[in-house]
């Protein structure tokens, strides 16, 4: 079923080192033997056993891969540092009567781990208040002006999730005016702690639970374990009995997804049996969600990253913020159908306004010079609940580092918010944090792969010229990082519904577990249409005359899209995935394009 046209540990696939997409394209390595063993223990093709080992699972390790379940991947909740304090403060605060409200962040994650808690104490007969932050008035995570107002409402107990490890001031000013303050949280922290009565994070320096990869969904799916037991030990549950949390396995599924962090252990556990969770949608807000998106059947990481998530998120970045918890939180199916219906206009609303920034955007980078190693843009009024997504879309398009900053001119003078993506091998967030360093930037930071900046704007083209200059080294020698891995080679006759419902057993994909790409050589595209806003249907077929039907999503005015629809008589190398379409309930398979290459004689 698969050749393969380059041996593993081959500095180069197909001889491509410059694509449409400016990458390189490499075969993924895998272990022979592994392979090998892994086929015979497993029952499985060699084209599977191959696409296992070149993610790095050892033999003795593929069953798992291959059907994780939580019970092997769940932690001890009392290996995570203050989890078991947190689990007693709350149970001791439902047995004092004493108000508790849920602090979350605006996004998915934030959305689905106050979900879950709200579900699990409205269980144990409290209904807690749920304060999200609008990330324009409020910006992100606790403030004191936030925790004032709940303590005027009467709350006692406030528990963040998502957020507040690093919000030092406004903890210690909730402490002050006597609110007790929990933080759940997953971001990365130093050594000096927010004064909290209790910190769960499995980042924080200390704690060794080894669950630092999991997404605030995660933890708190955690932290509700721990209250189930604490609550078993108290004998705390009455004539209500302990909740099953597999109830809301599939809220920690959505939020684990849609934070992108890495599909391995306990996150693979949790999305692998979320899923099948949700397919049932019993949920009323997600299955309103469903509804209004226009999912059907089984539920797919697909389904959640793409078509329920961004909804959600729409509340917190054109909207009312809280709409997404409240969505999750309501048991009414009437409610949820009217919240879902406000997040999917506000979701058409926040696509409109990212689409008329990305165009802005996008005359300004294409005036730029191609040997910058950072591109940016900057605009007045650019909504800054969409700049983030702009980037990203725009670091794909070009395969460089972009940051889309937004100006809002105030009377007391002008500020530029931005917001960056990088690709692998180019460390965004160190460079941001050494601009803020060198006094570029009122404030910024970020990890390797996305920052977020303050800048004045008229010191725009400075820190443009020192970003450049920190980052051309990295990025001229990103190269093999950033390069499209591909799990082998196929001829277009391989490209078959058998394969593709074989690759789904080595699902789900997502951050650490890559979807399986595969490369076709020398095509000519018998047929290029332009469908939707701005995607590509088209046919490739190969030397033998075998053809491949493929997708390229939201391409059509970028040179892959072009390539395609103005192909000529051309052969070209393909890269992409070989996926289902399941659409009017046919069972297809097509080819989602990724890049193409010319293939020279």
């Amino acid at each position: 079923m698969v050749t393969e046209l380059a041996p593993p540990g081959s500095d180069s696939l197909l001889g491509v080192d410059r694509s449409l997409s400016g990458r390189k394209w490499r075969l993924r390595e895998a272990d022979d033997a592994a392979v090998s063993v892994i086929a015979r223990q497993q029952q499985l093709p060699d084209a599977l056993a191959r696409v296992i080992s070149a993610r790095g699972i050892a033999p003795e390790a593929a069953g798992a891969y291959l059907a994780p379940r939580l019970r092997d991947a769940f932690p001890d909740p009392s290996d995570l540092a203050d989890m078991d304090k947190a689990a007693g403060l709350i149970w001791d605060a439902l047995e004092a009567g004493r108000r508790i409200a849920v602090f979350a962040d605006y996004d998915v994650d934030g959305a689905t781990s106050a979900a879950q808690l709200v579900r699990w104490l409205r269980h144990a007969g409290h209904e807690a208040d749920i304060y999200i932050p609008d990330r324009i008035e409020e910006g992100y995570g606790p403030s004191a002006k936030a925790f004032e107002t709940l303590r005027e409402r009467g709350v006692e107990l406030v528990i963040t999730l998502d957020c507040g490890a690093a919000a030092h001031e406004a903890l210690r000013h909730g402490a002050g005016i006597g609110l007790d303050i929990i933080v759940v949280d997953h971001h990365l922290m130093d050594a000096d702690f927010p004064p909290a009565s209790a910190l769960v994070n499995p980042n924080r320096p200390d704690d060794t639970s080894g669950c630092g990869h999991l997404a605030a969904a995660g933890v708190t799916f955690v932290l509700l374990a721990a209250l189930n037991r604490e609550g078993r030990r108290r004998g705390g549950f009455g004539e209500t009995g302990e909740p099953d949390l597999l109830q809301w396995i599939d809220l920690a599924a959505l939020g684990t997804i849609c934070d992108v962090v890495a599909l391995e252990g306990l996150n693979r556990a949790l999305v692998a049996q979320g899923l099948r969770a949700m397919s049932g949608w019993r949920q009323p807000g997600l299955k309103a969600l469903a509804d209004v998106a226009g999912v059907d059947g089984e539920a797919s990481v697909y389904h959640a990253g793409f078509l329920i998530g961004p909804r959600i998120n729409a509340g917190g970045r054109v909207g009312r913020s809280d709409l997404g918890a409240r969505l999750l939180t309501t048991e009414d199916p009437a409610e949820a159908a009217r919240l879902a219906a406000e997040l999917d206009a506000l979701n058409a609303e926040r696509r409109d306004i990212e689409a008329a920034v990305q165009a802005d955007a996008l005359a300004q980078i294409e005036g730029q010079g191609s040997d910058r190693a950072i591109l940016v843009a900057s605009g007045e009024g650019w909504h800054p609940g969409v700049i983030g997504v702009v980037a990203g879309r725009l670091k794909d398009r070009f395969s460089k580092p972009v940051i889309i900053i937004g100006i809002d001119r105030r009377a007391d003078g002008a500020v530029g918010k931005g917001s960056g993506r990088s690709v692998p091998g180019v460390n965004l967030g160190g460079a941001i944090a050494a601009a803020r360093q060198a006094g570029l930037l009122t404030a910024g930071g970020g990890h390797a792969m996305a920052g977020g900046l303050t800048v004045d704007p008229d010191r725009i083209n400075e820190l443009v010229a020192f970003l450049d200059d920190r980052l051309a080294p990295e990025l001229a020698g990103a190269g093999d990082a950033m390069a499209l891995k591909a799990d082998g080679v196929l001829t277009a006759s391989g490209v078959t519904v058998a394969l593709a419902e074989l690759l789904e057993q080595a699902g789900p994909f997502g951050q650490g577990n890559p979807e399986p790409r595969f490369a076709l050589s020398r095509m000519r595209v018998a047929f290029a249409k332009r469908v939707g806003a701005d995607h590509v249907r088209f046919s490739l077929q190969d030397m033998s005359g075998a053809s491949v039907q493929g997708i390229s999503f939201r391409t059509a005015d970028t040179p892959l899209g072009e390539a395609l629809l103005n192909a000529g008589e051309g052969l070209w190398h393909a890269m992409g995935r070989v996926k289902l379409d399941t659409w009017q309930g046919r069972r297809r398979v097509q080819l989602q394009l990724d890049d193409l290459a010319t293939a020279h004689d």
